[in-house]
């Protein structure tokens, strides 16, 4: 071109080339047309499940869930791309006549599983030549994957129902032995009989001090020997009397302290009892309600217009390029032209 751009020449050069552009243009165009109908036809049916939350869920906690929840939600992609799980989909439906590809390849080519931005929609899409086989196969990844969720929640639970009744049982035998040997520590261990002879060994030692107190009132009036003697038998009765006493109170008090701590420990078994057995009750009328549950909300239908080839697509595609490039190659020419006319006259001059 010269140094200023003429835009009138450009235009007018481009319209003195318009039968080879619109020439372009219906070659593009006619060979897209062809290719497109020479392909073959592949339909696309979607699945979409819900992925709903755990049942007892505050509702004001599931409208305002975070991004790092719907970003945990993609987890369950990868039920429904499970590569046992395609392989089940491939022998049911007889895929691999399809061509006889690998079922890596095989499963990019057909299977598309996403969870829309935001949402708690995750779709199943499937995409074969036969448009019913399509549908089937996306309704069968999503059972198939509701189903594999469900059998891990009842598998979760079952664990930990066994867990929590395992506890039960052992919290229970554990309070039947202490049950056992608090009935072996009442037969073995009275204490009943030990508080009565200390009542009684009380009130002995009562009677027998108001007896010494009376014979020292008449030994010292009468001044007999024999009064005397007899006061100091009494004293001595009183104090083999407080030495049985003093044993008794102290097996009283270590059967007492026994006792207050076997029943201190069955007292805690019991009310781990009731606590586990509370658990076990909660565990097993929450069963199956614990993770989100998967929820087929459409299974699909059978897809009337292909998704592949995209005719109109491939078209504007074509008219595009079979315009682009013939201006680009034609602005190039133009440019070359331009160039070699104006260092034709700078020799001329010279």
């Amino acid at each position: 071109m010269t140094e200023s751009f003429d835009a009138f020449r450009y235009v007018r050069y481009m319209r003195s080339r318009g039968l080879w552009i619109a020439g372009s243009c219906g070659v593009a165009v006619t060979l897209a047309l062809g290719i497109s109908l020479m392909l073959p036809r592949e339909y696309t049916a979607v699945a979409r499940m819900v992925i709903e939350p755990p049942a007892g869920t505050d509702l004001r906690s599931t409208m305002a869930v975070s991004p790092i929840y719907l970003e945990s939600l993609r987890t369950y992609e990868h039920f429904a791309t499970g590569d046992s799980l395609f392989q089940k989909a491939v022998d049911r439906f007889g895929l691999h006549s399809d061509g006889g590809r690998p079922i890596e390849s095989l499963k990019k080519r057909i299977l598309k599983v996403e969870i829309i931005r935001n949402t708690r929609i995750m779709e199943i899409s499937a995409t074969l030549p036969d448009a019913r086989k399509a549908q089937a196969l996306a309704q069968f990844l999503a059972e198939a994957t509701a189903d594999l969720n469900r059998s891990l929640i009842v598998q979760g639970d079952r664990e930990l129902l066994q867990s929590i009744e395992r506890q039960a049982a052992e919290t229970r035998a554990h309070l039947d032995q202490l049950d056992a040997a608090w009935s072996r520590l009442l037969s073995d261990e009275p204490v009943q009989e030990l508080a009565s002879a200390q009542e009684n060994a009380a009130m002995l030692r009562s009677r027998l001090e108001e007896q010494i107190v009376n014979a020292d009132v008449q030994a010292s009036e009468a001044a007999q020997s024999t009064t005397h003697s007899r006061a100091a038998e009494l004293r001595r009765q009183v104090e083999i009397l407080d030495r049985q006493t003093a044993e008794r109170e102290k097996l009283l008090a270590g059967r007492t302290a026994h006792r207050d701590k076997l029943d201190a420990e069955r007292k805690a078994a019991q009310t781990a009892l009731t606590a586990i057995e509370g658990r076990l009750y909660e565990a097993r009328s929450d069963a199956g309600y614990r993770g989100e549950r998967l929820k087929i909300i459409d299974p699909g239908i059978v897809p009337e217009r292909p998704s592949s080839p995209n005719v109109p697509l491939n078209l504007v595609a074509a008219l595009l390029l079979g315009t682009v490039l013939p201006v680009l190659y034609f602005t190039l020419e133009m440019a070359w032209r331009e160039q070699h006319s104006s260092g034709r006259r700078t020799v001329f001059h010279e």
